[in-house]
């Protein structure tokens, strides 16, 4: 969950915004964030946005001050199995063949936040002191147009991480990215974060940059990391207060590849919030009163997921949900909640 996604909560809130800017506007959004980027710039900030965007055609339906545990619907008595301990390997070792598997060899660095490895797109943050580095991947299909935008930013310069080319952009005395040419389906994007970088530190630390093989990065992993065969112990662990809409396929919680808890959470309550909504519709649809009252007493019932009220300190994700299941439980579907809470 990149900036990509933002971009498709921007078109979904502008239905006069023009299909493809060809990444201008994920650029001007990387120039908003270049300084003091907070360490999570994906699913978080995006969420933000969705509500900002998404969901403020009308008074938002808070409910302030009261307790939600009157309209919680009944738990679920469920347990997820975890898969087969090869087929979790197998799953993650796919997941990571996928992405750059970049690491930082230097002392002192270490990973804060993973997201994405089952998707095309993904991140990985770095941190050591009041310096970050953020690695992006993409597709590789999209390297010629965030390049023809990189070249407005600055004049390129060669670089590279071992023998993978690629170009130094300059965005400030203190912010650099290095772009590197498509390889194995993806290209990717090492940036600056943090103080105190000039470009003669930033070269000296991608000599300190290296490609692992799938095993070594995913065993670089800090021990909180949702990897795939923690998945379901951790899908579990969210579920103990959350209730599940109708014949819903709680084996789909376990198909994230690698996340930290937070964007693990995440997506568990994208998933069961999207299918929550996805029932209302269908309950109202078909004028099952009572099917349509549960779906929205499961809603209102989120201000109390214990992992929703975690992360409220952490992101805006938790606020972005409750924003959306608060105008659902209150009769209405937003325009493009699709978007804002990525229903997939």
């Amino acid at each position: 969950m990149t900036d990509d996604r933002l971009d498709r909560v921007l078109r979904a809130a502008d239905p006069y915004r023009p299909a493809d800017l060809h990444g201008a506007d994920q650029e001007l959004l990387e120039e908003i964030m270049s300084f003091e980027r907070p360490p999570r710039r994906f699913l978080v900030p995006m969420a933000t946005a969705a509500a900002v965007l998404a969901v403020v055609a009308g008074t938002a339906v808070f409910v302030h001050g009261r307790s939600t545990t009157d309209y919680a619907a009944p738990l679920p008595h469920i347990s997820i199995s975890a898969p087969n301990a090869a087929d979790s390997v197998a799953f993650a070792l796919k997941a990571a063949e996928e992405n750059p598997r970049l690491l930082i060899g230097e002392p002192g660095w270490k990973i804060t936040s993973v997201y994405g490895f089952a998707d095309e797109n993904g991140d990985i943050f770095f941190a050591n002191g009041d310096r970050s580095m953020n690695i992006t991947w993409y597709p590789a299909k999209e390297y010629d147009g965030y390049y023809q935008d990189r070249l407005g930013v600055s004049k390129p310069q060669p670089a590279a991480i071992g023998d993978w080319q690629g170009d130094v952009f300059t965005y400030s005395a203190s912010d650099f990215a290095l772009m590197l040419k498509p390889r194995d389906g993806m290209f990717a994007e090492l940036r600056t974060g943090g103080k105190n970088w000039t470009r003669a530190t930033f070269d000296a630390l991608l000599t300190k940059v290296e490609r692992v093989d799938a095993k070594t990065f995913l065993a670089a992993m800090p021990p909180e990391v949702v990897t795939p065969d923690k998945a379901a112990e951790a899908a579990n662990k969210i579920l103990a207060d959350v209730p599940l809409p109708p014949d819903f396929d709680a084996d789909t919680l376990l198909t994230f590849g690698t996340n930290d808890p937070y964007q693990f959470g995440a997506e568990v309550t994208s998933k069961i919030g999207c299918a929550w909504i996805a029932e209302y519709q269908r309950a109202d649809k078909a004028g099952d009163k009572a099917a349509r009252t549960k779906a929205q007493q499961a809603l209102r019932s989120s201000h109390n997921w214990k992992v929703l009220k975690s992360m409220v300190d952490e992101g805006d994700w938790a606020e972005a949900f409750w924003e959306v299941a608060d105008k659902v439980a209150g009769g209405k579907i937003p325009q493009g909640y699709r978007e804002s809470l990525d229903c997939r």
